[in-house]
């Protein structure tokens, strides 16, 4: 790919491209924001030319892996193309996962270089005996910067191609094990961007999600995409968003239905300033049409728009537009919307055909946004990928106007504050427990979080039940937001004749009184 002057936004094929672009035309203009600290698309192109360099140095090229630890930060980004500017592909290793889950990702990776933030430092050091492929670590706090800056501002121009893979996302799988969702230059640059939102470089965009989600990383590389100015808010606190929206005159965000709530129950949010937020995209989990009335009324400036995807579409492929919130026909407002542009989306039977209009299926898509495939997963890629078509694994149906409605999760799936959980790993986890004869873990609605982790448990003959032992054994395991919430013990699990639980039943009983199968 060729830099410099020349460049139109067609040339944005690749990410590399977006530095670049930006230099040739507004170099002064601010991209990022992060503690007080502007990065100019200048620096942020002479930057991440330094951090590929480096890299380079390394011994990093084409298809290595490169794995960043730490919450959000505004050098994300300068190692995102700074990896891509040497056709490497960056690992964001979710920052709330236990030791061993943490572990795994970096090994099943081969990640070989580590980019970690201070408050990880300790369990890098305590698995680093562990670590298969890590050659060299990098403590964003103390390292990075003079590392950084004692490389070649030089731009490596290496080819990349728009099909090779930038970033390697890690979703948790049904078999218990987290899957590397392979990611390209052209699922991110694909034409159903421009349909999603047309931004225009005014804009002062709000990153509060993780940067290890498609919704948080997606979201800053669309936002570049477009030369928008983007905050960066290290972690989620609703107090300080809010102070952020109004001090910095934040026109467009990404905000998950729990970080709604959480903004809407602040004492002092009628106090604040919120008259510049004109977007709001939310998504990654349903919301409750009490939540959304009550977020309309206090953010009755914005524009809302709510987005559904999955990390293997590389996030969006329907939106509820803005003025769909306001149609005459409420049960629109129970959907996420239609296709994007550049996206097919089906409901089909369990044989494979499309089923009409209003009928319940599994939600199936295809577009230039799926994904190239699992990292070093092939079979698991052919259960997902089938002739151009991902099969989402949701349950749902479109409506005669071709609105999408989510019904229920055929995998099992569970949304809790916008984090998906995978029973699978979670009953594998509790398993170990020496009390533990049997277990079944699903989704019960909670007003909080959407859904909660419930674990259901069969004790071994003569033992007693210990919520409390059993909850401490699942946090040493597992990341916190997938330790049950609440746990209950049963005489047994209802299987069928070749053995499996019969979930849907145990969730039954917990969804009395809800039309849908998620909250």
């Amino acid at each position: 790919m060729n830099g410099g002057v020349g460049l139109s936004s067609a040339d944005m094929a690749t990410l590399v491209d977006i530095p670049r672009y930006h230099v040739a035309r507004t170099p002064d203009a601010t991209a990022l924001v992060h503690n007080g600290r502007e990065t100019r698309y200048v620096d942020l192109d002479r930057l991440s030319n330094r951090v590929a360099n480096g890299l380079a140095a390394f011994g990093i090229g084409a298809k290595s892996r490169v794995a960043i630890l730490d919450k959000n930060s505004d050098l994300f980004f300068q190692i995102l193309f700074g990896a891509a500017k040497i056709n490497a592909v960056l690992v964001p290793i979710n920052a709330r996962l236990a030791p061993p889950e943490i572990l795994f990702a970096l090994n099943d990776a081969q990640a070989e270089v580590i980019f970690v933030g201070q408050p990880f430092v300790q369990v890098i050091e305590a698995i680093c005996h562990q670590l298969t492929s890590i050659r060299k670590v990098i403590v964003l706090a103390t390292d990075f910067a003079a590392w950084r800056d004692g490389q070649d501002a030089t731009d490596p121009a290496v080819a990349v191609d728009i099909d090779d893979v930038v970033l390697q996302l890690y979703t948790s799988g049904t078999t218990g094990y987290p899957k590397g969702v392979q990611l390209t230059h052209r699922n991110f640059t694909s034409q159903a961007r421009d349909e999603c939102r047309a931004w225009s470089p005014d804009e002062v965009m709000l990153l509060t999600l993780p940067l290890f989600h498609i919704a948080g990383c997606g979201m800053g590389i669309h936002g570049l995409l477009s030369g928008l100015k983007i905050i960066i808010a290290r972690e989620f606190v609703a107090s300080e968003i809010l102070q952020m929206i109004e001090r910095d005159r934040v026109t467009v965000a990404f905000l998950v239905p729990a970080m709604l709530l959480a903004l809407v129950a602040e004492r002092r949010v009628e106090q604040h300033d919120l008259s510049s937020l004109k977007q709001i995209l939310y998504g990654a989990s349903p919301i409750p049409l009490e939540l959304l009335k009550r977020a309309l009324s206090v953010f009755k400036y914005s524009g809302f728009f709510q987005v559904y995807g999955l990390t293997e579409t590389t996030g969006i492929i329907t939106i509820l537009r803005s003025q769909d919130h306001f149609s005459a026909r409420t049960e629109i407002m129970k959907s996420c919307g239609r296709a994007v542009a550049g996206v097919e989306v089906r409901v089909i039977d369990d044989k494979g055909m499309p089923v009409a209009a209003n009928r319940v299926g599994e939600i199936i898509c295809r577009s230039s946004q799926n994904m190239k495939g699992y990292w070093r997963r092939p079979q698991d890629t052919a259960v997902t990928i089938r002739d151009q078509w991902l099969f989402t694994g949701d349950a749902g149906y479109l409506d005669d106007e071709g609105y999408l409605y989510i019904q229920d999760r055929i995998k099992d799936m569970i949304v809790s504050g916008g984090e998906n959980v995978y029973p699978a790993e979670i009953e594998s986890a509790l398993f170990g427990h020496p009390d533990i004869a049997d277990v079944a873990v699903i989704g019960v609605p909670d007003e909080k979080w959407g859904e909660a982790v419930k674990a259901l448990l069969v004790l071994k003959e003569g033992r007693v039940a210990d919520d409390a032992g059993i909850l401490q054994y699942a946090r040493e395991r597992l990341a916190g937001y997938k330790v049950p919430k609440t746990v209950e013990f049963v005489d047994e699990l209802p299987r069928n004749p070749s053995g499996k639980i019969l979930k849907r039943a145990l969730r039954e009983q917990y969804w009395k009184g809800y039309d849908r199968r998620v909250n």
